[in-house]
């Protein structure tokens, strides 16, 4: 029996110890890490088509608005307050989201986001908007679209400043040839040879105009997606999508309420009936342009907000430029802008080099992070 005993634990310590035991915990850790990758690669997959979902909205909304709002104006519209009012007045339809993406509070989300800092966020962040606003009509009303389009690639150039100084935005040489060669394209089309559309019986100085206001704009917009980023990184710090809902929903309440002072100080609310009646495909052509302009905006600003969430500023700014070669292909086919100026097409062809800078220079730093990953 002892005997037996003996050899029954020596078999235990030499076997069954040494063996089974080990390989427990080497299972149970093999799972575990199994069971992390998936949920790490599921909210990958999620993130990415959150990002996706994004991406179509600011492309399709920013191209509608721009052909509606030129449409606006070709067919007699010429309040400029109204346009702006128009680009945020939609923002009632996002309360929709909330129901969908409710906001999860915590105790400790009063001292990250106070509600004093977050108000005056969206109120400074609100003027800014409504502000650039103004000037984007302004320009669009001034330019042809294709002109008008090509001249907005220059908020990427601004854009990449404002990343680099407030967002602590890393740059490499294919973003800085980005830069230059879509600067490179709204310089061609400054001292282009058909400087303004005589047609819509615009002058020199308008059109000159018109550039100045549409630069000034893409400037202004620049300044706002740096400023969100910075808002959502230091001051609302809340990981939700109703926080991109709220970003949207209040800033554009601020914007709303400043364009219809506007809208009444400078007396342009009197010809509103007159522009009506005198639009010239009939008043519910009008009503119609003036509804969905508004739901295109507030889908491209929700798509605006949501990648600079998710992404950066930049990278927001980078995907509403790819909506430039799109833009000018439509009004030539809507509003027979002219194309057959060859400065103007060298610039549309340099302003899409300069977009394909860039998308390579963030397909290279993905896979450099997929590397550094794995």
């Amino acid at each position: 029996m002892t005997d037996n005993n003996n050899n029954g634990a020596a078999n235990a310590s030499s076997g069954d110890v040494q063996i089974q035991i080990p390989a427990a915990p080497k299972a149970e850790g093999a799972a575990t890490q199994d069971a992390e990758s998936g949920s790490s690669e599921a909210k990958n997959w999620r993130r990415w088509f959150i990002v996706a979902v994004d991406i179509l909205f600011l492309i399709v909304g920013q191209t509608s608005a721009s052909l509606l709002g030129r449409y606006y104006y070709s067919q007699g519209g010429n309040s400029k307050w109204m346009s702006t009012f128009m680009q945020t007045a939609g923002f009632p339809i996002l309360f929709f989201g909330l129901f969908f993406f409710p906001s999860k509070s915590s105790s400790g989300q009063s001292d990250e986001s106070p509600i004093a800092k977050t108000a005056l966020v969206y109120i400074v962040l609100g003027l800014i908007i409504a502000a650039d606003d103004m000037m984007y009509n302004s320009g669009l009303h001034y330019l042809p679209v294709s002109t008008y389009s090509l001249i907005c690639a220059s908020q990427l150039a601004f854009s990449v400043v404002f990343s680099y100084v407030l967002n602590s935005q890393k740059l490499s040489g294919l973003i800085f040839n980005s830069v230059i060669l879509l600067t490179l394209s709204d310089l061609l089309v400054g001292v282009s040879e058909e400087p303004y559309d005589e047609s819509a019986g615009v002058s020199r100085g308008k059109y000159l105009l018109g550039v100045v206001l549409t630069l000034g704009a893409s400037c202004t917009y620049s300044l706002i997606l740096s400023l969100m980023q910075l808002a959502f990184e230091n001051v609302i710090k809340e990981r939700t999508y109703s926080a991109v809902l709220n970003m949207q929903i209040y800033t554009s309440l601020v914007a709303t309420f400043v364009s219809i002072i506007g809208l009444f100080a400078s007396g342009e609310w009197k010809s509103l009936k007159h522009e009506m009646d005198m639009f010239k495909s009939g008043q519910f052509s009008y009503l119609m342009t003036l509804v969905w302009s508004s739901v295109s905006w507030q889908m491209a600003s929700l798509g605006m907000v949501g990648l600079i969430f998710e992404v950066s500023s930049l990278f927001s700014n980078v995907i509403g430029t790819s909506a430039i070669p799109i833009i000018p292909f439509f009004g030539v086919m809507i509003f027979h802008d002219k194309m057959n100026n060859g400065v103007k097409i060298i610039a549309m062809l340099v302003s899409v080099w300069g977009f394909v800078s860039y998308v390579y220079h963030h397909y290279l730093e993905d896979r450099k992070a997929r590397k550094a990953s794995s």
